[in-house]
């Protein structure tokens, strides 16, 4: 679900403004996990524009305090959600942890890095949602370690529907500041894509593993 329809708007937007995602109905990006796609988002590059990070910082502060109080810890998920899930931390005057991949393969082996005692409440900041499949396993680490997660806010998701069964079957609550379809209905108010573009970013999210264009 997202935070709400204002600022879903708002956000998508800032996003496309400085390409944190990218649209490319025509010429797809290519994902790590071997996914065609006519989209492409990176949001650390809101890290890197004070007054967006900012806006980011202050509407993920709003909405932990509205749904879940007060937690007793921040957790990041590496690496895209650490810089921001301090600046949330910092906003709340709480601690902050981080959470990795896998464990550390030398040391401690620690795959939660930073103060955590058994029993703390936490809420996990996360920038994207795709499946769901790593940010879930960041809240499997943290249970791990004795922690009781409260929830997750994410600033984009996808919206694909298997990440809506992922976050279901793990009962864990998602929150995201935007969203694929608040997306799409402001490329074309802006006319960032055509009528034509928008059927194919449609079509993409319907079966994306699946999808191909032909250019």
């Amino acid at each position: 679900m997202i935070f709400n329809k204002d600022t879903a708007e708002k956000t998508a937007e800032l996003l496309l403004q400085i390409n944190a995602i990218k649209l490319n109905p025509s010429n797809p990006f290519k994902w790590a996990s071997g996914w065609n796609s006519p989209i492409y988002c990176d949001n650390r590059l809101t890290l890197s524009f004070p007054a967006i990070r900012n806006y980011i910082r202050d509407e993920f502060t709003k909405q932990i305090e509205e749904k879940y109080g007060k937690p007793d810890v921040i957790a990041g998920v590496a690496t895209g959600a650490i810089g921001i899930g301090i600046l949330v931390a910092e906003e709340l005057g709480l601690p902050f942890v981080y959470v990795r991949p896998e464990p550390k393969k030398h040391g401690r082996q620690n795959q939660v890095e930073g103060f955590l005692q058994k029993g703390q409440n936490v809420v996990v900041v996360e920038d994207l949602i795709s499946t769901g499949n790593s940010s879930l396993l960041a809240v499997e680490a943290l249970k791990a370690a004795g922690a009781n997660v409260k929830g997750m806010v994410a600033i984009f998701s996808y919206g694909f529907d298997i990440a809506q069964r992922n976050f279901e079957m793990a009962d864990v609550e998602l929150t995201t500041l935007s969203n694929y379809e608040s997306l799409l209905n402001l490329a074309v108010a802006k006319q960032y894509i055509t009528e034509e573009e928008i059927e194919t970013l449609q079509e993409w999210r319907k079966n994306p593993s699946e999808w191909m264009v032909n250019i």
